[in-house]
């Protein structure tokens, strides 16, 4: 209600206070990384960055390439899977709306330990059948995105009068494809990329299921490269934590319709 709103001045004293809370370890861990005896400079940036310098480049490049390719097919799974039967549930079978929310929401109460206890015995078939590769954890992590990209499609479609659309385009002669193609896909593009982006952020921010299964990803090279240079270590999750920033600013921005108004 408009009257237990808080103030402007409430909110900037809130917003203030979160956001020392989170600049004062990321300030911190800049400053370990520019330490220097008992100076600062950027030495440890330019020996990190060496091309020389493998031992420690090696295992984080590996790490980040696998990531960015299970990143790639995870939105691949939410696209190809979620948002079909969302759209299926939506148009034909609304009374499983409450029933598949429930279970698609499930995973984000399930620690992640719990999860690879109940995927181990999969990923053992998994691996005999598909191999080993860094880009099978795409299948897990299809699961602990699911509660994130629901929401985020679940809001565009709520924005949206699906049916209507469906049954112009239907009327006009298109088939299933067109409509979902041509005519669906385009109105929730928002919510899509938000999903897409979202998706994105977990997987490279994941270790605990990586690490279990014993796949190199980004997290897991960063414990690696800890070992053989702390400032490495630093230094990347410095930047992998402005990636995921960006990413979220991104989401923001798709989130706001045309006129820049935020939509309800």
């Amino acid at each position: 209600m408009r009257g237990i709103a808080p103030s402007r001045a409430t909110r900037w004293i809130i917003g203030l206070v979160v956001g020392i809370l989170f600049a004062i370890p990321l300030l911190s861990t800049l400053l370990f990384t520019l330490r220097d005896g008992d100076g600062y400079s950027l030495a440890n940036w330019i020996r990190v960055f060496d091309p020389t310098n493998t031992q420690v480049l090696t295992p984080i490049w590996t790490g980040l390439g696998n990531s960015l390719v299970l990143a790639a097919v995870t939105v691949s799974i939410v696209l190809l899977l979620l948002l079909p039967t969302m759209i299926l549930i939506e148009l034909r079978f609304p009374r499983l709306g409450r029933v598949f929310e429930f279970a698609v929401l499930l995973p984000i109460s399930i620690p992640a330990i719990v999860l690879v206890v109940g995927l181990a015995p999969i990923y053992l078939q998994i691996g005999r059948t598909l191999g080993t590769g860094a880009w099978t954890l795409a299948f897990a992590y299809g699961i602990t995105v699911l509660p994130f990209a629901y929401r985020s499609i679940k809001a565009s479609i709520d924005a949206v009068d699906l049916k209507t659309l469906a049954e112009a385009a239907r009327s006009l002669g298109a088939g299933w494809v067109a409509v979902v193609l041509r005519a669906l896909v385009p109105n929730l593009r928002q919510g899509l990329l938000a999903a897409s982006l979202i998706s994105v952020a977990v997987v490279l921010g994941e270790f605990t299921i990586a690490s279990l299964l014993n796949r190199q990803v980004l997290q897991t090279a960063l414990v690696v490269a800890n070992k053989i240079d702390p400032y490495a270590s630093a230094i990347f999750t410095l930047l992998s934590l402005l990636f995921v920033f960006l990413l979220l600013l991104l989401i923001g921005r798709a989130a706001r319709s045309r006129d820049g108004k935020v939509r309800p």
